[in-house]
């Protein structure tokens, strides 16, 4: 088998690749790697708490590493932070790295480009599959889902926080991606069958956030006033519940 790393965002995408990955026999996964923001202790784009993301990568059973951004990280920051992290799992003879990407050509070639640089591969288990079928497949398979952040150019607020189940799917409008592959939403996964338990948790409040558009020192992302810049999100906060064992002691109380 193949030593790889998954590029791992707690979503359904990365779980539903992830199960692929596994199914295959092909890799031997040595780690979890999630973009982690510094400030806020809160993955990435998702915000979901950090500590929800340990207990996840628990359930899992595969060490997670965290590759800490700054708030408004630019593209050096991030790659130069990225490429350590990477570095150290080459030192590990690691060859491989999976992504749950479907259908962005461009963010693709990004990610082949750079890592052939470290002379490492990309993998796609469920690249250019019909995301109606994966999304089917997902909730098939039995894995269970919340939506925890909400894009509202492209969906209403109400889809924040709803689980991804088959009421989730009826209700999806059909002028968007039902896997968010156009960032419409992005997911937690809290169960499912690559998970050794389900992740306790309680729904908390739901916020508005507005990013900021990109610098013109982003190359990858250069400011264009002639297009609408999707800066609103609606974000589903997750409290983790930290579960006590029933000992002698404490069962009288629980």
């Amino acid at each position: 088998m193949r030593k790889a790393y998954f590029n791992w965002s707690g979503g359904k995408d990365s779980s539903l690749a992830l199960f692929h990955a596994l199914q295959s026999g092909e890799f031997d996964i040595k780690h979890l790697l999630t973009t982690v923001n510094e400030e806020y202790q809160r993955i990435s784009m998702h915000g979901v708490r950090e500590d929800l993301l340990g207990i996840q990568a628990e359930s899992l059973g595969i060490p997670l590493v965290k590759c800490f951004l700054p708030v408004e990280a630019s593209m050096q920051i991030y790659e130069t932070r990225l490429n350590g992290v990477i570095s150290s799992f080459k030192s590990e003879g690691i060859e491989t790295a999976i992504f749950g990407d479907i259908f962005l050509e461009d963010l693709r070639a990004y990610r082949e480009e750079k890592l052939a640089e470290t002379g490492i591969n990309a993998v796609f288990p469920l690249w250019k599959r019909d995301t109606t079928e994966l999304i089917h497949e997902f909730v098939d398979l039995g894995f269970k889902a919340i939506i925890v952040c909400v894009n509202e150019q492209r969906l209403d607020r109400s889809f924040a926080g709803r689980l991804i189940d088959r009421d989730f799917i009826k209700d999806y409008p059909a002028t968007a991606d039902i896997c968010g592959e156009n960032g419409e939403y992005h997911s937690f996964v809290f169960d499912g069958p690559i998970y050794t338990q389900q992740i306790p948790f309680e729904v908390g409040e739901t916020v508005y956030r507005k990013h900021p558009p990109p610098t013109k020192n982003d190359k990858d992302h250069p400011t264009d006033t002639s297009q609408t810049w999707d800066t609103g999100f609606w974000f589903t906060d997750l409290l983790p519940v930290i579960l006590v064992p029933e000992t002698d002691e404490n069962k009288e109380i629980l």
